[in-house]
């Protein structure tokens, strides 16, 4: 390769990295995946009745857990307090599935669990790794329910708030404004490629989708 070529390599793959480093999870994503509590339940199958039990699952737990969150100003104390409470959260779940007459086992995970990018009303999350609720109704091969359960979005967006309510409660855990654009800017081009470049960084780092 003649010192020309070398030279134009190079300047490519130093323009890469630099492309790199705006999108990877160091001009906010970060925080976002630090800041969050998801939920996500999984249907024992894709059937209409164990669709249906499913959502009736994911309001039982958004019933106990409001109570249980209103107040907390981290994640880390979100988690601390899902984690002391999960037996009420799987009770509650669990009386629910009897209710509508199926024997389903109900388990609750609290931990790690890897996402792709996922749009909420108006709120779109970046593809990573976060702190998540995992319910699992029988034997969670069916469609699943994503949403954040710390900060309340879940209960937002099925309510009648308003964006600027949003926007305080995502502010209040410790968000910046630019965190809070980067999330609920789903038009926004740049916000768009950055998602894109992150699932494929992740991607080539053998990172899993749930």
């Amino acid at each position: 390769m003649c010192r020309y070529q070398r030279i134009l390599t190079g300047g490519i793959i130093l323009l890469f990295l630099l492309g790199l480093f705006t999108v990877l999870p160091i001009h906010g994503e970060q925080q976002i995946y630090d800041s969050v509590v998801r939920l996500h339940v999984l249907a024992n199958s894709d059937t209409d009745e164990d669709q249906t039990l499913k959502l009736l699952v994911r309001d039982e737990v958004l019933r106990v857990t409001a109570p249980l969150l209103q107040g907390c100003t981290s994640r880390e104390q979100a988690q601390r307090i899902l984690d002391e409470h999960s037996d009420e959260i799987v009770a509650a779940a669990q009386a629910i599935v009897r209710e509508q007459g199926y024997d389903y086992p109900v388990s609750v995970l609290l931990g790690r669990e890897e996402y792709p990018t996922r749009s909420y009303e108006n709120c779109c999350f970046p593809s990573g790794s976060y702190v998540s609720l995992r319910v699992c109704i029988g034997k969670a091969e069916g469609q699943n329910w994503w949403c954040v359960l710390f900060p309340p979005l879940c209960l937002s967006a099925a309510s009648a708030n308003d964006d600027q309510s949003n926007e305080d409660a995502f502010i209040s855990v410790g968000l910046t404004g630019e965190q809070y654009r980067v999330i609920t800017e789903t038009d926004n081009v740049k916000y768009r490629i950055r998602f894109k470049i992150l699932e494929s960084v992740q991607g080539l780092f053998g990172k899993g989708k749930s």
